[in-house]
Order: C-alpha cells, then sequence, then structure tokens
C-alpha cells in the first residue's frame, strides 16, 4: 500500500448464467424490483431498517412475538436496537425448524471427519435430539438464561452442538480457541464470569495426542465462579476427574431425553461473548444477541457465497476454529439456512498436503473457505496434489483473515478453480459479524480484490479529515448501523467507543487501510496499525510480502517497520524458504534488491532475516505485530492465540 497503490488489474471471472440464476442475491432483488447491485446497495444503505426488515423475512427469520419496530436510534447511532420487543430464541430457527418439517429432518446437518479418519453424519433430526439432550443436561446442572459458559474443545460436531444447546437454554457462549494455554482460557473465563465449561480429554494434531483437559483443570484453578467441567471423550487419553465439579459428556448428555423447550429469550439478549485480542491491554469481549450474529453470518453465506439449503445443494466448509468468529459463523449461518456444513479436526496438511483437497472431494464440499497463507503454503507443492482428486462439486472457493498476495490467489484461482469457480474475499471482524466487504455471484472478479460492500453496509474509505476518496488509498469506515454490530465490549462501554467510534463523529472506523478502484472494485491492504511510513512514505506490508513470495525461494514472508533516526522508519523482511532453498547473505541481497526494483530504490528493506516459520493463529493470520514487537525486544502483547509461539525467540534481533 504505497500512497499510489497498485491494484488487482483486469477483470478475470464474470458470472455466467449458471451463477447468477440461481444466486440469492437474484431472488432477492426480484423480490423487491430491484434492477441491479448497484440500487441494492444504494437502497440497503440509505434505508437501513427496512433492508434489515427485507432480510429476516428472506430468511424466514421466525419471532414468537413479532418486533414493533425493527431499528431504534434513540441512543445513537453507537447504541442501536434492533428488532424492538420481539422475541425469538434462534435455536427454534436454526434447530427445530427444519427437524420438525418431515421434508428436512433427514436432510444432513453436519459433516465430520476426524484427523484419524474418523468420520460421522448427523441430520437435522439427530443434531435437534443431541441439541435436545445437551440443553437438558445443562438445566440439571442448574444452568441456564444468562450464565456464562466456555467452549474449549476440537472441532467435533458436540462443539455444535454444544453451542447450539447453550442459546436453546438461553445461556451466553464463551468460543475459546482450542490451542490456548490455561492463562488465556482462565483470563477470558474470569472476565466473562464463566459458570461452566465444555471441553475433552484431548485431540490429534499432525498425527500426536494433543491433551486439552489438564490445561482446562490449570485454568478453572484460577476462575473461582466455574461450577461445572462437562469432557468429552475424543482422544481416550487418561484425564484427572474432579468428583463434584467434572461430568463426562457421554455420562450426562447421553442420559436425557431427546426433547426439550427453548428458553424464552428476547431477541436482543446475549448470545455470544467472542474474545478478540489487542496489541495492547486485556482481549475484548464482543457482545452479540441471537438477532443479530446469527442473521448477519446468514445474509453473508446466503449473498456472498451463496449457500442453498439442501443435500446436495451446499456442503460449506471452513478452515477453522471455534474460537475464531468464522467458527459461529459456520454453524449458525449454514443451519439458519438449514444447509450442511463440515468439519475438519486436525492439520489441514496432514498426513500429507492434499488432506484439503482429500477432504473436498470425499464429502463433495460445494464452498471451500480458506486463509492466503494456507494457500501459500500449498502452492509451491504444485497441481498434483490437487490433481489427485475430483473437485468437480465445488462452486465457489471463499477467502477471510488477511490480504492476498496476487501470486498465491491466482494459483488458487488457475490451478485448483481451473480458471471458473470465483474466490469469494471476505473482510470484517469478529465485531461485524461477518463482512463489510464481499464478492457474490452477480459481479465479476479481479485478482485479491473485494467486488464491493456487503449489502446493507454503508462502507466507504475516506482521508485524514473523514472525506471519502477513491483511487487512493484511506481509511475503511462505516457510517450507518447493521443488525450485526457488536452491542459493545463486556464490562467495558467505554474502551468500545473508543476503539471504533472516536476518530469521526457517528462513524465507524474500522482500523483497516482499503482503497476503491477505477472499477469500483475494493482492496483491503492491512491494518492501519501495520502501516510503515518511509521518508514521508506510506507502505503497505502486504505489498512489500507479494514482491517476496513472488520470487521462487520464498514460500512466506512478513514485512514490519522499525524505527529509523533518518527516514523515520525502516522496512525489515522476514523470509520462509521454500524447500530445496538455502539461506544466505546472496540470496538476502538478491531480495531487498528485487523489492527496491518493483516499489522503487527508497523502499529497499534495510535487512532481510531467514526465519523457520512466521507467527500465525490457527486460522493462519500473521501476526506482524508480534514480529515487530519480537525483533525489537519489546512486550509483543497477547500471544495467547499463536498456534507456534516457539518461532518468537528466533525473531529477535542479534
Amino acid at each position: 500500500m504505497t500512497d499510489t497503490p497498485s491494484f488487482g488489474g483486469e477483470i478475470v471471472w464474470r458470472p455466467t448464467p449458471d451463477y447468477t440464476e440461481r444466486a440469492h442475491l437474484t431472488r432477492f432483488m426480484r423480490a423487491h424490483a430491484i434492477a441491479d447491485y448497484t440500487e441494492l446497495m444504494a437502497r440497503s444503505t440509505a434505508d437501513v431498517a427496512w433492508f434489515t426488515d427485507a432480510v429476516l423475512r428472506y430468511l424466514d427469520v421466525r419471532f414468537r412475538v413479532p418486533y414493533s419496530q425493527v431499528l431504534d436510534l434513540s441512543d445513537g447511532i453507537e447504541w442501536p436496537r434492533w428488532c424492538v420487543g420481539g422475541r425469538l430464541n434462534i435455536a427454534d430457527n436454526c434447530v427445530d425448524k427444519w427437524a420438525d418439517d418431515p421434508a428436512t429432518r433427514d436432510r444432513p446437518a453436519i459433516i465430520w471427519e476426524g484427523e484419524e479418519g474418523a468420520t460421522r453424519t448427523l441430520t437435522y433430526g439427530e443434531l435437534a435430539a443431541e441439541v435436545n439432550r445437551c440443553a437438558n443436561a445443562l438445566r440439571s446442572l442448574g444452568l441456564g438464561a444468562g450464565d456464562a459458559v466456555g467452549l474449549y474443545m476440537p472441532m467435533t460436531p458436540e462443539i455444535a452442538v454444544a453451542l447450539l444447546a447453550l442459546a436453546k437454554v438461553g445461556a451466553v457462549a464463551l468460543p475459546l480457541f482450542s490451542g490456548y494455554g490455561a492463562g488465556a482460557v482462565a483470563s477470558r473465563l474470569a472476565d466473562a464470569g464463566a459458570v461452566a465449561l465444555f471441553t475433552a480429554d484431548g485431540t490429534f494434531r499432525r498425527g500426536r495426542l494433543s491433551p486439552m483437559k489438564p490445561t482446562a483443570d490449570e485454568a478453572a484453578a484460577h476462575v473461582p465462579s466455574l461450577r461445572h467441567v462437562i469432557v468429552l471423550r475424543r482422544a481416550g487419553n487418561d484425564v484427572a476427574m474432579t468428583p463434584g465439579r467434572d461430568h463426562w459428556w457421554h455420562e450426562l448428555v447421553a442420559a436425557q431425553p431427546d426433547t426439550a423447550e427453548s428458553a424464552d429469550t428476547a431477541a436482543e439478549d446475549t448470545l455470544l461473548i467472542l474474545y478478540t485480542s489487542g496489541t495492547t491491554g486485556r482481549p475484548k469481549g464482543v457482545v452479540h444477541t441471537h438477532c443479530g450474529f446469527p442473521v448477519k453470518a446468514a445474509q453473508d453465506m446466503a449473498f456472498g457465497t451463496d449457500v442453498h439449503a439442501g443435500d446436495g445443494d451446499t456442503r460449506i466448509y471452513w478452515i477453522t476454529d471455534m474460537g475464531w468468529m468464522m467458527g459461529p459463523w459456520l454453524v449458525y449461518g449454514a443451519t439458519l439456512l438449514g444447509a450442511t456444513f463440515c468439519l475438519y479436526d486436525g492439520s489441514p496438511d496432514y498426513p500429507d498436503v492434499d488432506r484439503l483437497w482429500a477432504l473436498a472431494a470425499r464429502h463433495r464440499l460445494t464452498h471451500v473457505g480458506v486463509s492466503p497463507t494456507l494457500i501459500r503454503a500449498l502452492a509451491p507443492h504444485g497441481a498434483e496434489p490437487v490433481r489427485r482428486h475430483d473437485l468437480s462439486a465445488v462452486r465457489f472457493f471463499a477467502s477471510t483473515g488477511e490480504p492476498w498476495n496476487p501470486e498465491p490467489w491466482r494459483w488458487l484461482f488457475e490451478v485448483v478453480g481451473e480458471g471458473r469457480r470465483p474466490i469469494i474475499n471476505y473482510s470484517g471482524g469478529t465485531e461485524i459479524s461477518g463482512g463489510i466487504v464481499m464478492g457474490n455471484p452477480l459481479l465479476p472478479l479481479k485478482p485479491t480484490a473485494f467486488a464491493a460492500p456487503c449489502p446493507g453496509m454503508a462502507a466507504d474509505v475516506v482521508d485524514s479529515a473523514g472525506q471519502s476518496v477513491r483511487g487512493q488509498v484511506g481509511e475503511l469506515v462505516i457510517r450507518a448501523p447493521w443488525i450485526g454490530m457488536a452491542r459493545g465490549f463486556w464490562g467495558d462501554r467505554q474502551r468500545y467507543l473508543d476503539t471504533y467510534w472516536s476518530q469521526f463523529p457517528g462513524v465507524w472506523v474500522h482500523g483497516d487501510w482499503a482503497a476503491v478502484d477505477e472499477d469500483g472494485m475494493w482492496y483491503i491492504l492491512g491494518r492501519s496499525d501495520d502501516t510503515i511510513k518511509i521518508a514521508g512514505k506510506r507502505l503497505g506490508p502486504a505489498e512489500v510480502e507479494s514482491v517476496l513470495v513472488a520470487h521462487p525461494a520464498v514460500r512466506e514472508a512478513a514485512a514490519v517497520g522499525v524505527p529509523d533516526a533518518i527516514k523515520g522508519s525502516a522496512l525489515v523482511c522476514f523470509v520462509v524458504l521454500s524447500p530445496g532453498h538455502a539461506p544466505g547473505e546472496a540470496l538476502a541481497e538478491e531480495l531487498r534488491r528485487l523489492v527496491g526494483a518493483e516499489l522503487g530504490k527508497p523502499l529497499t528493506p534495510a535487512a532481510v532475516h531467514f526465519v523457520s516459520d512466521l507467527p500465525k493463529t490457527r486460522n493462519a493470520k500473521l501476526m506482524r505485530r508480534v514480529i515487530r514487537s519480537a525483533y525489537l525486544g519489546q512486550d509483543p502483547g497477547d500471544t495467547s492465540s499463536l498456534v507456534n509461539p516457539e518461532v518468537i525467540d528466533e525473531l529477535k534481533k542479534g
């Protein structure tokens, strides 16, 4: 992201009738006599209440007590109230609606595969029975409305069952990253005053046992409010059970009746607290409601990735963990639409680099959600691992988590997608309940670009004075509320206002650099706090990294700015080499010159360092702030979400 950004170039995919005619967007627009996407965006952002009401009806979201008003802004744009007076329990819409209908109760809801090769399928009827048993188990422990309950489990069907059962009883779910250490689990449970925790004995990662119960026990010792721990037997390893507090899932849940009533919850009752790490301070607990997060998830899933109900029409998989917002997004979005979703518990490149493609072929996946980092790791292995498998069922790829580099994007599109399957880029966040900008089946695609804002999202790119800009880099903002908007941070009203609403009055500032090109396509160019300024010139790390990974020796790269007495900041790059290449001064100098030649001599890196890996989260998001802090010998902040914290020492200067 230089001051004059280079964008993705030419259009490489245009919608065909096969995509446009079956699209949810087409059906929605025809129902409201909307001529094209431009008109949809104008109408959906000018009259957010109309659009939200129309979406709720389109998704057939059923209320026990109808709302009297879609949107109330009497407390200001920062604190909207949605579906005023309405009462619904989202579990009724996600599970019971489909299980109670003879036409849909035998439809697959969950397809699961474990790293070791085990598989299971639950129909909507079977899912309802399991959710009801789990809800009855929670009630047998005295748990219910308003109780905060942690989910620290592997990606098995039971984690989806528990998530939905917590909604059914009116409790508040706290999804936690399955790779957290005890301190990270304890701090989040304690912050929310959690009274119970779901966990497992262990799981498998790259063929090795990864215990979870000992970590849960260590965390529980620091959470005085915690009264119950429910343990899934997943790996079969021996674990200690505390009498009176700990309960085996197969003993407690399986013994319960398979019918249960849903709690009578208000539309704006809290459903989830999703914790997201900041650069400083304690993690932020983002609050979401029954009528908020699931509705936005289903809307984006329908209008962006065109997920449909019914076996064969859609089988959607996203590489994620329940502790990342895409986990609850996958469960709530798919079940609200009555679709089939896939869960995989394991590493996506184990026991071989073709595991993702094998998973897609085996389960006839129609939608495959990835991260750019994963594709950067798979692309050097070429087409052969892809060609081993029949991917003819795949209609869409999708991606989120971080900006793309052009070369890996093109590899996924051209080699895996054969130049005919769209990649639906998706960017937003935990506080959004989904996306701000996104591709869709009606609009063309350029490499790395987002086709447009999501319907109903009044997104804009602004300069430092808050004025709209096009063709140049600016801050990504949102000018109107949306139903998935965070209902603040748990127990910290002011921090929420300071984070998103303090820069421009009445405008949400998201913290990303963005740009819109001459064709109206959008680009996310990295976090604004990742931006490097060298001799007065702004530089986005993704642009540097794209140059580096285009070199055949480079598998992954990260670029950060460090203090420089003359330029203000100097550019330092970290490189992971592809197999068969060795580090050395000559290669480092070659890479330095390559960046300087592509971006301009003043932007030549001060140094290029070779490392074995880069710090990443389970969803493969690159943590540049950790890299910069480690290199400078500073406190890297919250590192609890990293899957490879051991690499931090390797990054330290000198």
